[in-house]
């Protein structure tokens, strides 16, 4: 395609945008609410995945084994599986401490009374915690079958309930974002609709000329292209503003809040979300121009 060919398409893209200004500002109203919804949804569930990760990775498995165990082979046995993510050998004295420092009011009065009597003499263990909860069953089955482990202690209700939540939220963000995607795809190919309506006349004359299916479609799909990256680049801005607002008022003023549940930083969030949003958004204008040259544009 020469360069001339190029700029009468983009010229003709910018002028089919402006002849229908009404039901372009429309598409991209449409695609601004659509993609900042989406953008605010990404945010929480990003949010909400980090949360499950910090309380997966609170969720440890507790491996008690006899006295006449070999040690080192267990730990050999356990490191080497991929579903490991950390892996801690837990004496009994540091059980003993931890222990007497969340039961006690006073703990070391209490370790004071105990004296060198250990209650937890043998109560040394593996603390594990795994990259995926939802193979915990799994594992803790492999844990009981190895020789010398004595008891296994896990979270099994807790490991579910993680589960059931990330399958719910991924079946959920899906869904939305497809509704999303489909209403945007309708309102660009209905601004573009009316442009070949517009210019039905001049598109049948350019065809009796000799003129290309692809140079009759180009402005269109450029008209689309650019609703879109506008409709993206906005909510972008928006999204980008609003969750700045929303971090420096959590670190400011609700400290409880930022001790429990740590956001992910603007910097990590946009680094997905700004190639993610503007490709959506382009591809939207350009996909919804193509299908409805193509029902429209056979003259």
């Amino acid at each position: 395609m020469r360069i001339s060919s190029i700029w009468y398409s983009f010229r003709q893209g910018v002028k089919n945008i402006r002849r229908n200004l009404l039901f372009s500002l429309a598409s991209i109203g449409t695609i601004v609410s659509c993609l900042f919804l989406f953008g605010i949804f990404y945010a929480v569930v990003v949010n909400f995945k980090s949360a499950m990760k910090s309380l997966e990775n609170s969720i440890s498995i507790s491996v008690f084994f006899n006295e006449d165990a070999d040690i080192d082979l267990l730990a050999a046995q356990i490191r080497t599986r991929e579903e490991v993510d950390t892996f801690d050998y837990i004496t009994a004295e540091e059980a003993w401490l931890k222990y007497s420092n969340d039961t006690y009011d006073n703990p070391e009065e209490a370790r004071a009374a105990f004296g060198d009597d250990n209650p937890l003499a043998k109560s040394a263990s593996f603390s594990i915690t795994l990259k995926d909860v939802s193979k915990q069953a799994e594992f803790v089955r492999f844990l009981e079958g190895l020789n010398g482990v004595r008891k296994v202690k896990s979270s099994q209700h807790t490991a579910d309930t993680i589960s059931s939540l990330n399958m719910f939220v991924g079946y959920a963000s899906m869904g939305i974002i497809l509704i999303l995607l489909l209403v945007s795809i309708f309102l660009i190919s209905n601004t573009v609709t009316i442009g070949i309506t517009v210019r039905k006349e001049e598109i049948k004359i350019m065809k009796l000329i000799g003129a290309t299916n692809f140079f009759v479609r180009a402005p269109f799909i450029v008209e689309g292209v650019i609703i879109g990256l506008i409709g993206s680049a906005i909510p972008l801005v928006l999204i980008y503003y609003a969750y700045d607002a929303i971090l420096n008022y959590v670190v400011g003023r609700l400290t409880l809040i930022k001790k429990l549940f740590e956001f992910v930083s603007l910097s990590e969030l946009f680094k997905v979300l700004v190639p993610v949003t503007l490709l959506i958004g382009v591809g939207i204008g350009f996909l919804g121009s193509i299908f409805t040259t193509k029902r429209h544009l056979k003259i």
